[in-house]
């Protein structure tokens, strides 16, 4: 509540000295970077010269600090972020979306967890049976905590990472098979430092000379297995060439999807393994009723397709968009113009007369945006497609041909209840303002002071570590890596006007909604509170806020 936060802000002040726009003293908890000028009301005018004094004196202010925290955190700061709100990262009114595209797999689809190790005991048998891969490696079982999104592999170093925005790799982030790479042989791995230069970072579709991105969540089962047979290599004393085994691994998982044993293992059960099918039918009629344009373009066959929307849907799904394209062949859907489309009949088998316009009903495979583009003049920012993968999904989309895009990351709905725990929101708050204290306490360099600030380094680092572990004992959040955001969070916001959990998040807002980005402080300007109240929180539908909305 705005008023509530605007009590809590009086009340540090009053009470500890709090924050105040005006000050620059270099030991207030919550002011600007050191430097000349006046000091916080309630801060001693000048600290012992040293020694025994000055320690207790930065002891003391330790302890203010904790005291400022605990005041400024009240029961019912957690779990004010819904999980089934949609975020923007740019400023969209749907009542400028004339036409709505969406990917199928795990957009229209959402697949049950479940599906992860079916993926990865298929590949395994694949690489024993058909590749002959030492039969030990059958012992190995899936772990579905093991891995995140996002993460990097370096082929030739057999390194599975985690990089922040700015192409450093996170300490304590980095495996070789289903070990920890210490991280002194992570910074001489890379000749001295935890930077990859971006000759050797992924491309524009995460694929780089020696380093590649795992982007989708199908790639969940393909890290796990991977560091399964580097393991076991390592573990036996096997030489192996780095660039083979990645190579076989990948082909293996790629097997799975060529042969169809995923498609078969999701259409004999579909209860199983599909989500949230009533939900994507609520969504698909509810912009149908509402005068929308829809069209469907996935890298699926049409058989798999049909009867995953048949299940979702009902039999007359086609009715509900203007376009369906099938085995589209993404990303080089966005930027071939040479595929031309071919038109499938009732029973999926191929045409052979030429397309001069895309009619309803009727389902196209393969193809090009460009003759989509021509055949259907749909440009623009009236145009807002939904994938789960950043690259091959939206990126094209957005940079070159200007739609306004939609990224779903299922991972986001535990990552915010997770943010909603008052062990992660307490965790969090006192590291910040920990980093705080050392930030303006570095100026004392006594031998005493060196002792205390590096009692604050230790514990902050205990912070970090322990914060990490919430999300992922091994990778920590997908978002962030200790304070930056992630080399995915970037491309996140890079390539998505919106991202959510799902696209039953769509059923929580009006279509004709404007989504407004929060107004996060640059680091030259001030974190003011009615800044954060009135265009940060505050617009973020709440859990009590949201209940009758559906």
């Amino acid at each position: 509540h705005p008023k509530r936060g605007l009590r809590l802000e009086a009340r540090s002040r009053a009470g500890h000295g709090g924050p105040r726009a005006a000050s620059t003293s270099p030991s207030c908890p919550g002011c600007g970077p050191p430097g000349p000028g006046a000091q916080c009301p309630g801060t001693p005018r000048s600290a012992p010269a040293g020694g025994a004094e000055l320690s207790a004196h930065l002891w003391a202010r330790y302890q203010d600090m904790r005291r400022l925290v605990h005041d400024l955190l009240p029961p019912e700061v957690c779990s004010l972020l819904n999980p089934a709100a949609i975020y923007a990262n740019n400023e969209i009114s749907l009542r400028d979306v004339e036409v709505y595209g969406f990917d199928y797999d795990y957009t229209l689809a959402q697949y049950a967890d479940a599906l992860h190790p079916e993926i990865f005991n298929a590949a395994r048998d694949i690489l024993i049976e058909h590749y002959k891969y030492p039969e030990g490696i059958r012992k190995y079982d899936y772990n579905p905590s093991f891995a995140i999104r996002g993460l990097h592999y370096d082929i030739q170093k057999s390194l599975l990472m985690k990089i922040d925005a700015f192409h450093y790799v996170q300490l304590g982030t980095a495996y070789r098979g289903l070990q920890p790479v210490p991280d002194e042989e992570v910074i001489d791995l890379y000749g001295g430092t935890q930077h990859i230069p971006l000759y050797q970072m992924s491309g524009f579709y995460g694929k780089g000379p020696s380093i590649k991105q795992f982007m989708d969540i199908f790639s969940l089962p393909e890290m796990a297995l991977l560091s399964c047979v580097v393991d076991h290599f390592l573990g036996h004393g096997l030489e192996f060439d780095q660039a083979h085994l990645y190579k076989d691994v990948t082909d293996a998982i790629r097997d799975v999807h060529v042969k169809g044993l995923m498609y078969q293992w999701i259409e004999q059960d579909m209860e199983k393994y599909i989500l949230r099918g009533d939900e994507t039918f609520a969504v698909l009629s509810r912009l149908v009723a509402h005068g929308k344009q829809l069209f469907l373009i996935t890298n699926s066959p049409f058989s798999f397709v049909d009867k995953g929307m048949r299940h979702m849907v009902g039999p007359d799904w086609r009715q509900l968009f203007d376009v369906v394209i099938v085995q589209a062949d993404k990303p080089s859907f966005f930027t071939d113009r040479r595929k031309p489309f071919r038109k499938l009949d009732e029973k999926g088998s191929l045409q052979w007369d030429r397309i001069t316009r895309l009619e309803k009903g009727k389902i196209y495979r393969q193809g090009n945006l460009f003759d989509f583009l021509r055949l259907t003049e749909w440009r623009g920012p009236r145009v807002l497609y939904f994938g789960d993968h950043l690259y091959s999904d939206l990126a094209d989309l957005m940079l070159r041909h200007g739609w306004r895009t939609g990224a779903i990351i299922p991972e986001l709905e535990r990552e915010i209840r997770i943010i909603n725990t008052e062990q992660y929101m307490h965790s969090l708050t006192w590291q910040q303002a920990l980093t705080g204290l050392l930030e303006r306490m570095q100026t004392y360099q006594d031998a005493e002071s060196r002792q205390v600030l590096a009692a604050w380094m230790k514990e902050r680092q205990e912070l970090r570590c322990i914060t990490k572990a919430l999300f992922n004992a091994q990778f920590g959040s997908i978002f962030r890596t200790f304070h930056n955001p992630t080399y995915f969070s970037r491309r996140l916001v890079r390539f998505s006007d919106l991202y959510m959990a799902s696209l039953s998040c769509l059923l929580n807002y009006r279509v004709d909604f404007t989504f407004y980005p929060r107004r996060t402080p640059l680091q030259h300007e001030a974190p003011l509170w009615m800044d954060q109240l009135c265009t940060g929180c505050m617009k973020t539908p709440f859990l009590g806020d949201m209940a009758h909305i559906r």
